[in-house]
């Protein structure tokens, strides 16, 4: 038998020039496709002691900093240590990095200061907001009057809505006339169209809360009103309300001939949006007022926040459609609709029919 033959090195990868004999003739230093500070280096820039860069493999994909690395067989022994090790130090870096800390890197790399607020990395993240100078209820409402409003929504057994309507319209007025109340009654309707078996009171305390306490003290006492209490509550289904402002640039509530309907549009606005809504209808509402249709805004103060409440007025449901569709040929309505429809997250219309006593006809 003749001489054994040499042994051939081992088949292991190299960064930038795939994979080759380690040692030997065959075994040259790689250059990087990116220098210092992501310069790329041409060939004629390296010593001449350094030889040619080696080239890619077919099928290469570009690493991190430029740097070119060849695709060995995914089987290989080698690949798979590299790889593993790899995800190991990538998920060590990643959860240094959402700790916030440095974490010594190599080479005098900066690593993320945990107290490092002004940092690039947390800018991206980070939004700075301003701080308002004042509350929306006193950016938005009327600051000539101190008027505080209170709706009433009563879900009425549909066999007693008569009896609920005869027994309101004798109790109510006398409210509204009694001086000594600082109450007055803006409109008292039933929902036509929405809700069904619904009464709808919507009131006025002029003087703001100092005067809705005032009338509620006195009520106490009032032993008509609390009878007339005990025999509602034995028509209702339900009752809820709300404490309201008015916005400023909306129209005084004042009464009105009849005969009209009303609607009563609600709109739940996402919070952190009234602003912004009353921005754009206080430049919007003035298309709305060639026929005399709008009646009042308002938004709520206490009970379910962030709710929007315009009142409106027409002759029928024709004059409805008619008014509404003249809006969208004034440049100008589309405007305030494409900017205020994102800031909604529910609405809702109620078409209403004003009982006898309505000072809103």
């Amino acid at each position: 038998m003749g001489p054994r033959p040499p042994r051939r090195q081992p088949m292991r990868p190299r960064p930038g020039r795939g994979w080759g004999r380690v040692g030997g003739a065959q075994s040259e230093r790689v250059w990087p496709a990116a220098g210092r500070g992501g310069q790329s280096e041409s060939p004629s820039s390296r010593p001449a002691s350094e030889g040619r860069a080696g080239r890619s493999a077919p099928g290469a994909g570009a690493g991190w900093g430029g740097v070119y690395l060849a695709t060995p067989p995914l089987g290989s022994a080698p690949l798979r240590g590299k790889m593993a090790a790899a995800r190991a130090s990538g998920s060590a870096a990643l959860r240094r990095l959402r700790r916030g800390g440095g974490g010594g890197a190599p080479g005098g790399a900066r690593g993320y200061s945990r107290d490092a607020e002004g940092s690039w990395f947390r800018s991206l993240f980070v939004h700075k907001v301003d701080p308002r100078k004042d509350a929306h209820s006193n950016l938005l409402s009327k600051k000539e009057t101190s008027n505080l409003y209170k709706i009433q929504f009563h879900n009425v057994k549909p066999e007693c809505l008569d009896a609920y309507n005869s027994l309101t319209e004798a109790v109510l007025p006398k409210l509204h006339s009694d001086a000594d109340y600082p109450c007055d009654l803006v409109g008292n309707w039933n929902t036509w169209y929405g809700e069904q078996d619904q009464a709808v009171h919507l009131w006025r305390f002029s003087g703001g809360y100092p005067a809705l306490m005032d009338c509620m003290n006195k009520l106490k006492q009032n032993k008509e009103y609390l009878d007339f209490r005990k025999e509602r509550s034995r028509m209702l289904l339900s009752r809820r309300n709300q404490l309201l402002l008015e916005f400023s640039f909306w129209n005084e509530p004042l009464p009105r001939q009849g005969p009209n309907i009303y609607e009563l549009r609600t709109y739940k606005l996402k919070p952190g949006t009234m602003i912004e809504w009353g921005n754009n209808w206080a430049r919007a509402i003035k298309y709305r007022q060639e026929n005399q249709e709008a009646v009042g805004g308002f938004f709520s103060q206490i009970g379910e926040l962030y709710v929007v409440h315009h009142l409106w007025a027409y002759k029928d449901l024709q004059s409805r459609e008619e008014t509404r569709n003249a809006a969208w040929r004034k440049r100008g309505w589309d405007e305030n609709v494409y900017y205020t429809v994102p800031l909604i997250r529910t609405m809702e219309s109620r078409i209403m029919i004003p009982l006898k006593i309505s000072p809103l006809q």
